[in-house]
């Protein structure tokens, strides 16, 4: 039997094209806020850095009640490193809401979370959303959306999706696209004509599959799942088993709490019924994909296993000179802790001891933004370390190695496609596909993940600030050869001590700098960029010499460029190969990984 008074459906884009606005707006008009209740925008983007970056970092639930039936709600991140989060959300959901921006049409991101949605059998409900934009082309993106369909090969009635048309801004729906709709009802009604109720047998005994983890300080570990079978309740003995380690022997353990969601809250209930989403805790060790069920009839359900991580970082302890003065978790141990408790949250994290090593951990993810706001999170939180630059994981396949291959899209002004190309093909990139939209350019490559280490910020340049570009993992591949990692070198602070004015107005003859006056540094650290490929030693601590011939006044005349400041990401792009990123609660500083002058022109020599 079926659950007529419930719908589960999960949201999901490519990043940027509107779930969190559209959520907040089925929020608000399902009554979940008081009247004269103050919200903030986006309101599922809870932490921090999502509402600072505005992206969704980790699936958030929520529920709202429309009519008499109860509509649980999955906000999935857009962003492809994230994707980890989309695959296994999907499992505890019946149908999808699949958005789409009127302007940028299906993105890489797009295509991925829509493929997992086919292949699960989801009905789907297409939002065309932002129509409200002034270069909006919908019946364009309606073909698009219809393409990517038949590509993905969907069925007939997947090809026959409900359509609709919507500004989540402004909280408005309709079905035809010329006509501006006045609220989000047709959206409610299709959710709930279209998307099946979850199927419901209340007597076979109880099973739930864990798609998601939540965590608190108090309680630990809170598994986030669907019931597929059977009731429980509140402090009821339970059994927990994995589908794909079928040899480990099963753990008894208890439901201590039960929660269900309404709006934005977790209600505590002491018993829940198969279709609910619940959360559940008092489950030391459980993770992601494993099955909870009655002790009597213990029956793992099967499971996307997690993709595998393509990218690594090495995180150490931080050892340079100024270590220690501003971060609060400075040790290896407590390092050790911070890494290892994130993969209690994140599946799609790996972390591992480096091999003779105590201070030092390799951390892989899902792609470099993955690991940024990791670092950025620790950042924030006092911890002080060194972090490698970014690296590929290969695999080896059938005798031959291979290495991660992304599908990017650029969206370009036409006369930039020249350069992008270029840059494109020096780094290894084959071309797919090319689509005029407008006076702007779609191009689609396939290229090898480190490839793409390094070049947003070129990419931006090369396109007058206007492109958008946006990758997602395709696939593994051998080895495409040599790629050169950046065509500058660095300029190298000489000696310790604080940077004057009179130092940095000889170095910004060599290059552009990255610190301004008083800044204080260290030998062996970057203070800049050189246009040569070759590192380049600076001395931007040296004083003038006062004499009877030089007075000290004459350095106010003397004129600095403005320092280029590095965000974090910007910092990790540009570190090469044997330089390190300093990172402490108050700064960001690059330096070479052997900071004396003579230990690196040594180890120069050597691989000569």
């Amino acid at each position: 039997m079926r659950n007529e008074k419930l719908r589960n459906v999960a949201i999901i884009a490519h990043v940027d094209h509107g779930k969190t606005t559209l959520v907040d707006g089925l929020l608000k008009q399902s009554g979940v806020y008081r009247e004269n209740q103050t919200v903030e925008d986006r309101v599922m983007d809870s932490n921090d850095l999502e509402r600072e970056r505005g992206i969704t970092i980790t699936a958030k639930n929520t529920a709202i009640q429309y009519k008499d039936t109860k509509i649980n709600i999955v906000d999935t991140p857009g962003h492809a490193d994230f994707g980890g989060e989309v695959e296994r959300v999907l499992k505890m959901v019946n149908g999808v809401i699949l958005l789409v921006d009127a302007a940028e049409g299906p993105m890489p991101q797009t295509r991925f979370v829509l493929s997992k949605a086919l292949e699960l059998g989801h009905r789907v409900i297409v939002v065309v959303n932002k129509i409200d934009r002034p270069d909006q082309r919908v019946y364009e993106v309606i073909d698009e959306v219809l393409e990517l369909l038949m590509d993905l090969n969907a069925t007939d009635e997947q090809l026959d999706s409900p359509m609709l048309f919507c500004s989540g801004r402004q909280g408005t729906a309709s079905v035809q696209p010329d006509v501006a709709g006045s609220d989000l009802t047709p959206l409610f009604e299709t959710i709930l004509e279209y998307i099946p109720a979850p199927e419901c047998d209340v007597d076979a005994p109880f099973q739930m599959l864990v798609s998601s983890i939540d965590y608190n300080e108090f309680v630990g570990r809170i598994a986030v799942g669907r019931i597929e079978r059977g009731v429980v309740k509140q402090n009821q003995e339970i059994a927990v088993c994995n589908y794909h380690d079928p040899d480990a022997k099963s753990k008894k353990a208890k439901a201590t709490n039960l929660y269900e969601y309404d709006g934005l809250n977790k209600v505590p209930v002491t018993e829940a019924k198969a279709g609910s989403i619940i959360a559940m805790s008092g489950i030391g060790e459980i993770t992601i994909g494993d099955t909870i069920c009655a002790p009597d009839c213990v029956e793992p359900i099967e499971f996307v296993e997690i993709s595998k991580p393509t990218i690594e970082m090495t995180f150490s302890v931080n050892d340079s000179p100024f270590a220690g003065r501003e971060g609060k978790y400075v040790t290896s141990r407590q390092l050790r802790e911070r890494l290892f408790k994130e993969m209690l949250k994140d599946v799609s994290l790996k972390v591992t001891e480096v091999e003779n090593s105590t201070d030092s951990f390799n951390v892989a993810g899902r792609g470099e933004m993955s690991l940024s706001i990791l670092i950025e999170t620790m950042r924030r939180e006092g911890y002080e370390l060194q972090v490698s630059p970014p690296r590929v994981l290969y695999q080896e396949i059938d005798g031959v190695k291979c290495e991660p291959i992304e599908r990017l899209v650029v969206d370009v002004p036409a006369d930039c496609v020249g350069a992008v190309m270029e840059k494109i093909g020096s780094r290894k990139g084959d071309l797919l596909q090319m689509t005029p939209v407008g006076d702007r350019m779609k191009v689609e490559f396939l290229v090898p993940a480190r490839g793409l280490f390094g070049y947003r910020n070129e990419f931006l340049t090369d396109t007058k600030g206007e492109g958008i570009m946006a990758s997602v993992f395709e696939k593994y591949a051998p080895v495409k050869g040599e790629i050169a990692r950046r065509a500058t070198g660095s300029l190298v602070a000489f000696e310790t001590g604080e940077a004057v004015t009179y130092g940095l107005y000889n170095a910004q003859e060599r290059g552009q700098l990255f610190i301004g006056a008083g800044t204080p540094v260290y030998a062996g650290m970057i203070v800049g960029e050189c246009p040569k490929a070759e590192d380049i030693s600076v001395n931007v601590c040296k004083k003038k010499q006062l004499t009877n011939m030089r007075a000290s006044g004459s350095d106010d005349s003397l004129r600095l460029v403005s320092p280029r400041n590095l965000s974090l990401e910007q910092c990790l792009e540009f570190l090469a190969d044997d330089e390190v990123l300093e990172v402490t609660p108050e700064n960001l500083r690059l330096r070479k990984r052997l900071l004396s002058h003579a230990d690196r022109m040594r180890e120069a020599s050597k691989k000569k």
